[in-house]
């Protein structure tokens, strides 16, 4: 797994960690039973166990990506028997426990030994109670997220009273420790387990008759080849035969073919045999004879015939070879000796006239030497045919060598296992012999070897039963627990339920009795009741609710907190009329995330997804970029930004040298540089409205101030802009320092183009212009309705880009979007930056002067709630949306700001230049030489 969500701290609003660096992960290999009728048996699977949901999930192997099935441990227990007595004397047995499920599911696993059994079940039942336990007390706040166990740990977590622990029992506890066994795991048992290959069960003697038909059909197919294909002659045809010579390549064709013969031969004759073996191997493995019964006379009677009659078919066979080998020497001296007579014949008649006697005597001298060359060469291909077969053949005896050693050795091991036990009966008699003899030479012996062993045995059982008696002393105890604290749980949701209803009949009884008055008055417009009940109303609408002990806040309706659960706050302080919209806002994405159905779908997406990457390094893939664009969970944010910064960072982290932040940060508060000032008079004005920024000793101020200094010296042509100091808050809350700090290099020098956040904010300037273009293209009609009333709204779109619409939308919406901009890139920012207008198009359309343009572009990004449907139309609606497109109008663009920027900068030296010659000019100064 990677390691993002494991190590160092974690930041504000930081994911909760099960097992720490300093906590074993609790995996290994475990024996499932699985499988229908004849196939059922154990296997062999590797089983890891996830905190965040308390499910065990198993693996076919350590490195697989994606899981076979899970166990909900949460809802189960645990059970084992012991086992007879003297089955399982030996410490390093086999044994198998159940885990039952709700609705009757039985899962029986087997570990290697007894221990790691005990070791499993002990840590199975403390993930279990602390879940549960933990389960109780996220309950009680129902804005959580589902997966208690990775509840944030940062101050989000800390500042919240609902996720306080309850008090255990100290009863319970105290029995539960009194009935804990203490037990520590073998090399089967952890992640050093990942390197071993799993553990097989092996047994003394085990005859599959399934393997051996297997292997007997797949021989009888390698026989069968070559049965059906023509034969030819090879050596001479009937017209021509004195004329034709066998060559190499049709003496190897021969010899093939001769092969295949033999192989039919063999084939038809060993099939008897065959289905001879098949069937006493049937008789072997149905019968529950013992092994002295199996090794009888009559398996070596017909082990005999079998032999004998393939030592007389080998011999028939070599007879035939021989035959067959004297008569091709033959043909081959006839085929000589009629073309050396021929080719004398030849001499004789055509070239004897003129020629020399001495001449001829040297042709026949030369022809007779390759005619003996040729018979050698013959000899030597024959020789080695005849070598290539003797190999053949030896390959083929060592491979039924193999096949009888393999029969012997099964053979003797169950004749072993026959000795052994004969000789355990013999020792067990003269046992007995002697201890009747002892008994005659000493009536006063009080006990024998044997009843030494019984008592030894019984000693072993009762051992066994007391800690099986103990562990499920223990596993009732804690399931009573569980039970209570459930019916507990149940009984708290129905007071809260009660307390809701009243407060619904509070409020009906009220908006009814305003109707009635809005309907029909009955007092002048100053004295009605109707202005009353509005009075009270809002006065109730908008009292903040007191601080309750923790005890009774669960039983009160909780809709609308203070601060949200990233810390900001959902109602101002100042205005009524804002904190009535705010509150009302508040209460829609509190309703709309009640209702949404389909964010279970998409947290068990990410939980299948994370248990996936386990036993793997988490990669970039399309199944991951559709799950964060539909929202990284609460509790997996931390995990994900810090992999999704790292992704874009690691060129720069691997050149850096270790420590490189604390570096950074030691030089800057030694040597404090110019950005120093304006960076802490900018870090209360970051975020006012979150609680982890809101005072000068909030644990957030200083984690900004350290970021922001190391990344002005980091990079000290920016030094510092407005701005950064938003992005390194937002990340604070699911980032520690040094993640915050790699972050805003992401930001800065990874995403955004360059002189993005310079003086002159060139880039930013480009990227409006890019926007504008892109407005045009997707949203034509608004875009001419700006034009029309000649409304600039990059003075609104400016500072979303700058800061990534950090303070421009609600938060929930905020976090979707900076998921999808630390996987994507910028991209993202233009994306939802069309998508915020064109969700409110129509209502911009309906405004028809400048001023109510304007005003309405100040705030209705606020009103925006749906992120689903905001985020459908950012990646949906506006495809294709091509990244080379905005590469190209961004140099485009830049060009064209720079030649402005230069003729500004033309202009300037001609003012300065004009304002130092004109006596009326000097005393004109510029707002930059008034700021000095």
């Amino acid at each position: 797994m990677p390691a993002a969500g494991s190590e160092g701290e974690e930041g504000l609003a930081g994911e909760q960690p099960g097992p720490g660096p300093g906590t074993p992960k609790l995996c290994g290999y475990l024996q499932k039973l699985s499988g229908k009728g004849p196939l059922r048996g154990f296997r062999s699977r590797w089983f890891v166990f996830d905190h965040r949901r308390c499910y065990l999930y198993y693996f076919k192997g350590p490195q697989e990506p994606l899981p076979l099935g899970h166990l909900d441990i949460a809802s189960a227990c645990f059970s084992y028997h012991q086992p007879e007595a003297g089955a399982a004397a030996a410490g390093d047995e086999p044994a198998a426990f159940e885990v039952h499920s709700p609705g009757g599911a039985v899962t029986v696993l087997k570990a290697a030994t007894r221990q790691d059994m005990t070791y499993w079940l002990q840590e199975l039942q403390q993930k279990r109670w602390e879940y549960c336990n933990n389960l109780d007390a996220a309950k009680r706040d129902s804005r959580t997220s589902p997966t208690p166990s990775d509840f944030s740990k940062g101050l989000v977590a800390k500042d919240n009273p609902d996720l306080s622990i309850l008090s255990q029992n100290a009863s319970a506890e105290r029995a539960r420790n009194i009935l804990a066994l203490e037990t520590s795991p073998t090399d089967l048992v952890g992640e050093q387990a990942a390197s071993q290959p799993a553990p097989v069960q092996a047994s003394a003697i085990n005859f599959s008759l399934k393997q051996w038909s297997t292997e007997i059909r797949n021989s009888m197919s390698s026989l069968r080849k070559g049965s059906n294909e023509n034969r030819r002659s090879v050596f001479y045809t009937t017209e021509e035969w004195e004329l034709l010579d066998p060559t190499p390549k049709d003496l190897e064709d021969s010899m093939a073919l001769e092969e295949k013969r033999k192989h039919l031969a063999e084939g038809s004759k060993a099939r008897r045999p065959l289905k001879d073996m098949i069937g006493s191997s049937k008789n072997r493995n149905s019968s529950d004879s013992s092994p002295t019964e199996w090794c009888s006379g009559n398996g070596n009677r017909l082990l005999s015939e079998l032999q004998l009659k393939y030592q007389s078919q080998q011999e028939e066979l070599e007879k035939l070879k021989k035959d067959l080998l004297s008569q091709k020497e033959l043909v081959r001296l006839l085929q000589q000796t009629v073309r050396s007579s021929q080719y004398d014949k030849y001499f004789a008649s055509h070239l004897c006239e003129g020629v020399p006697k001495d001449t001829l005597e040297l042709l026949h001298q030369k022809d007779d030497q390759i005619l003996g060359l040729n018979n050698q060469l013959e000899k030597l291909y024959l020789e080695k045919d005849s070598l290539q077969q003797e190999v053949k053949n030896l390959k083929c005896k060592v491979g039924e060598l193999n096949e009888r050693l393999g029969m012997l050795m099964e053979t003797i091991q169950a004749k072993d296992e026959v000795i052994m036990k004969l000789s355990r009966q013999l020792s067990e008699c003269e046992d007995s012999a002697s201890s009747q003899s002892g008994a005659i030479n000493s009536p006063t012996a009080t006990c024998t070897n044997k009843e030494l062993q019984e008592l030894d045995r019984l000693k072993d059982n009762l051992q066994g039963y007391k800690t099986q008696n103990k562990f499920l002393n223990k596993e009732i105890l804690e399931l009573s627990t569980l039970r209570r604290n459930a019916e507990a749980r149940e009984r708290e949701w129905q007071a809260k339920y009660t307390s809701l209803e009243a407060k619904l009949c509070q409020i009906e009884s009220k908006y009814l009795i305003l109707l009635q008055e809005m309907k029909t008055p009955v007092c002048s417009e100053d004295q009605s009741p109707a202005r009353e009940v509005i009075t009270q109303l809002l006065e109730d609408a908008l009292k903040a609710e007191p601080s309750e002990q923790p005890e009774q806040a669960f039983f009160k309706p909780h809709l609308v907190s203070e601060y949200d659960i990233y810390g900001f706050q959902t109602i101002p302080e100042d205005d009524d009329e804002e904190k009535l919209v705010a509150k009302s806002r508040a209460l829609d994405l509190r309703s709309l995330s009640l209702s949404e159905n389909r964010e279970i779908s998409t947290g068990v997406k990410w939980e299948n997804y994370l248990a996936s990457t386990m036993n793997r390094e988490m990669m970039r893939c399309v199944e991951l970029k559709n799950l964060i664009r539909s929202g990284i969970p609460h509790e997996h944010r931390s995990r994900m930004w810090k992999w999704c910064v790292n992704l874009h960072v690691k060129k720069f982290k691997d050149s850096a040298v270790p420590g490189y932040f604390q570096i950074l940060l030691q030089k800057a508060l030694e040597k404090p540089n110019p950005a120093s000032k304006q960076i802490e008079l900018d870090l209360l004005r970051t975020l006012p409205n979150n609680k982890h920024y809101s005072s000068p000793t909030s644990e957030g101020i200083q984690k900004l101030r350290n970021v922001l200094l190391a990344f002005s010296w980091r990079n000290p042509d920016i030094g510092y802009c407005q701005g950064l100091n938003r992005l390194v808050a937002i990340a604070l809350l699911y980032l520690e320092q040094e993640d915050a700090f790699w972050c805003l290099v992401a930001i800065v020098e990874v995403f955004m183009p360059r002189d993005y956040y310079t003086k002159t904010l060139l880039g930013s300037q480009v990227d409006q212009r890019v926007f504008k273009d892109l407005l045009s293209e997707k949203l034509p009609r608004l875009h001419a309705h700006f034009e029309q009333y000649k409304v600039d709204y990059t003075l609104i779109t400016f500072n979303w880009f700058l800061v990534v619409f950090v303070d421009s939308v609600v938060s929930d919406i905020l976090f979707k979007i900076w998921d999808s901009f630390l996987y994507e890139g910028p991209k993202v920012i233009f994306r939802f930056a069309l998508a915020l207008f064109k969700y409110k198009e129509e209502e911009i359309l309906k405004l028809q002067d400048s001023m109510s343009i304007f005003k309405y572009l100040r705030y209705f990004t606020r009103t925006i709630l749906d992120a689903r449907k905001l985020t459908a139309i950012a990646f949906g609606d506006l495809n294709p949306f091509p990244l080379r497109q905005i590469r190209n109008r961004r140099a485009y663009h830049l060009e064209k700001v720079r030649l402005e920027l230069t003729e500004l900068e033309a202009i300037r030296e001609d003012f300065l230049r004009e304002r130092e010659t004109c006596a009326e000019k000097r005393d004109l100064i510029s707002d930059d030489e008034e700021d000095s």
